[in-house]
């Protein structure tokens, strides 16, 4: 028996859900990396850099290619920096609104817009 779907997108979506793997996608999305060039970006030590890595390998978002002793990070797929570019989109409409509220929190009561005439 198959998982549902919405399952498995929640599954798929708490994958993305450490600052450390969102930020690896983020450099990811650019170009290619390798391991050290994340390790100076992100400020993480190299055995966590490795596990988010393979959380993100094992999801099916990143793949490795080595060169030497270096592992050198790819995007399996242009949509995953898609996903974060409409990621970006939906928060920036989300904290415009707040603002917007917050602006009209700050404006004193007595100082509200004058209603508006119904006619």
């Amino acid at each position: 028996m198959s998982r549902p779907l919405y399952q498995v997108k929640a599954e798929f979506f708490k994958t993305l859900g450490h600052p450390a793997r969102i930020r690896v996608l983020e450099l990811l999305s650019e170009r290619e990396h390798s391991v050290a060039e994340m390790l100076a970006d992100i400020g993480i030590e190299a055995a966590n850099l490795s596990q988010h890595l393979a959380v993100l390998r094992r999801a099916g978002l990143v793949t490795t290619r080595k060169e030497g002793s270096n592992a050198h990070y790819s995007l399996t797929s242009p949509h995953v920096a898609e996903l974060l570019a409409v990621a970006r989109l939906i928060l920036t409409g989300v904290i415009s609104g707040q603002m917007e509220l917050l602006e009209d929190l700050r404006t004193p009561a007595g100082q509200a817009q004058s209603p508006r005439r119904h006619g």
